[in-house]
């Protein structure tokens, strides 16, 4: 295929070079994005009487061909193209002739391919806030089934105080409702048309921005002309946000694995999102939840790879931001795959109630709640903490749990100390009487859950 800018040359470029020159086996994926941009390109141009209203017409139709053969398959992308716009072109005026030369007035591949990836990332982000308003309302729906189920909430991974599993992850439906706005709000910002930039500098035609900003459904447009075909901060600013996204998938992943093993089994998973052992029969492993944990190494690695590629590059373009989008495209893929699995993997696990509560009988945690207790009869904190301590050490050494440990020997530490007790540090009660806002007890849940439904 000739180069559209072969007229400057008199060598063809090497194969190798070529090779090494070419996107389209990667940005092909924006094709639906870059023919919607050159429709609204044409329109604009006509309207301005740049082109006629009748080629104007001809290229719309045929972008419309083109975008109809290639969605049913009847059009393969050539490899031998050098990206996803030339492609485009290169068939329009297959089909058109020297019309279709007309589309590329007053634009420039720079401005055309910042839109597309514009386009492009504000199509996949809807898509990815649509994947965690489902993981979210499987959230809820797990928080209003185990509302009451009694569990041990961990500090330094040591049993710390009793919770109930709602609350539990639920605190993870709080952190995917951040990430909903991170999104949305990331791509606000990006929600400005670069298209009519051109090269850098603008055009010497007299083009609407706004209209073709408008059609294509942004807020508006990119001020600077420079700015709109060199700017890749929101490309950044969304891989983080995609980041952060995979890290409370994967520290939710590794929550999952720990439960599901024996050492814990607070929950079984479904058969169809585990795996077995080769050689060890009785093995069912949380491969899912693993890869999960995995796959944020690769986002991160994403955002870094962003990162590194834009910190040398002086203004305006320059070949480098090429490396762009794969990166991006590996992000969201990854992201989108991630959510696509851990979400019925979340919905179809099996919740051992029974484990949860026998695991939070152990480990002393309601020992808060016995110093608690001394303190509303009057002891200094400090010193009730003191006294709580030396019980815990005696529980230990007898073998007990303070749930068991007789009356009389709590009174060898204090006589504030009587059969009401035995109540206040019960498991249901430490987890009721947490009613200060955003605690376990109460109805926290229920506010929790109706303030995540607002997301969804």
């Amino acid at each position: 295929m000739e180069k559209m800018w072969a007229g400057r040359f008199q060598k063809a470029l090497e194969k190798a070079a070529d090779d090494f020159n070419s996107s389209i086996h990667f940005d092909s994926r924006m094709y639906k994005q870059d023919i919607t941009g050159s429709m609204a390109h044409a329109a604009m141009l006509a309207e301005k009487g740049i082109i006629s209203k009748e080629d104007s017409a001809k290229i719309v139709d045929c972008l419309a061909e083109i975008l109809d053969d290639i969605n049913s398959g009847r059009l393969l992308f050539d490899n031998d193209a050098e990206d996803i716009h030339m492609f485009i072109e290169s068939e329009l005026t297959k089909r058109i002739g020297d019309t279709g030369k007309r589309l590329h007035t007053a634009r420039s591949r720079n401005d055309q391919v910042a839109l597309d990836i514009r386009m492009y990332l504000r199509d996949e982000s809807a898509e990815i806030v649509g994947l965690i308003k489902n993981l979210l309302s499987v959230i809820c729906k797990k928080a209003e089934e185990y509302k009451t189920a009694i569990m041990p909430g961990y500090t330094h991974l040591q049993r710390a105080q009793p919770i109930t599993f709602a609350h539990h992850i639920l605190a993870y439906g709080m952190m995917f409702t951040r990430d909903i706005s991170r999104i949305e709000d990331a791509v606000k910002r990006m929600n400005y048309s670069p298209l009519g930039s051109c090269a850098l500098a603008g055009t010497t035609y007299d083009t609407d921005r706004y209209m073709t900003a408008k059609q294509l459904g942004f807020d508006g447009i990119t001020l600077n002309s420079i700015d709109g075909v060199s700017d890749r901060d929101f490309c950044v600013e969304l891989l983080s946000a995609y980041a952060t996204v995979m890290m409370h998938l994967s520290r939710f992943s590794e929550e999952i694995v720990m439960w599901s093993s024996w050492e814990f089994k607070f929950i079984e998973l479904d058969d169809g999102y585990t795996t077995g052992s080769s050689i060890m029969p009785q093995k069912k492993n949380p491969d899912m939840a693993e890869l999960v944990r995995g796959k944020t190494g690769r986002v991160y690695g994403d955002l870094m790879s962003m990162l590194t590629v834009l910190k040398g590059i002086p203004l305006a373009y320059n070949k480098d931001m090429q490396e762009d989008k794969e990166s991006l495209f590996d992000a969201v893929d990854t992201v989108k795959m991630c959510l696509g699995v851990f979400t019925p993997m979340l919905d179809t696990m099996t919740v051992l109630t029974d484990n949860m509560y026998k695991a939070a009988q152990k480990g002393f945690i309601n020992a808060t709640d016995l110093a608690d207790y001394l303190v509303k009869k009057g002891m200094p904190f400090r010193t009730a903490y003191k006294n709580v301590g030396m019980i815990v050490a005696e529980c230990i050494e007898k073998g007990l749990v303070l749930e068991t440990l007789p009356l009389e020997e709590y009174k060898k530490y204090s006589d504030l100390f009587d059969d009401g007790l035995f109540k206040e540090i019960s498991l249901e009660t430490c987890v009721s009487k947490r009613i200060s806002a955003g605690g376990t007890g109460g109805n926290s849940a229920d506010i929790q859950i109706e303030y995540i439904k607002k997301f969804i």
